[in-house]
């Protein structure tokens, strides 16, 4: 499954540096899959399905909060032994979201895929 913010978030920012998927963008920031990733070309989203070319700019999930992006989210599996921004959330707004289920081999794979490992 993906991590989501929710709107207890105070927007203090400390999850934002720790994801190592750069998957958590400043609410009102526009995000690209090639940001902190390796993609390059196309990409179609496995959570949404979606292809489009990994430089294009995609509309803010949020305006006013942080927010994560799912397709980028990997729980951090395969970089640490728990979601970072969790770890860092002095709110514990950074919770598991129940609309993304996930294996972990699929998370992995995701991981391997964005980072080219």
């Amino acid at each position: 499954m993906a991590i989501i913010i929710t709107d207890e978030c105070i927007n203090c920012g400390a999850c934002e540096p720790e994801c190592p998927n750069n998957a958590i963008y400043e609410g009102g920031a526009e995000w690209r899959y090639a940001d902190g990733t390796s993609l390059k070309g196309s990409y179609t989203g496995q959570n949404s399905g979606n292809t489009v070319d990994v430089d294009s700019r995609n509309t803010p999930v949020s305006q006013d909060l942080y927010y994560i992006v799912t397709d980028k989210c990997t729980e951090c599996v395969g970089f640490h032994d728990e979601p970072q921004c969790a770890a860092v959330c002095p709110v514990d707004c950074c919770v598991d979201d129940p609309d993304y289920r996930e294996t972990k081999e699929e998370l992995l794979n995701k991981k391997k895929f964005m980072h080219l490992i």
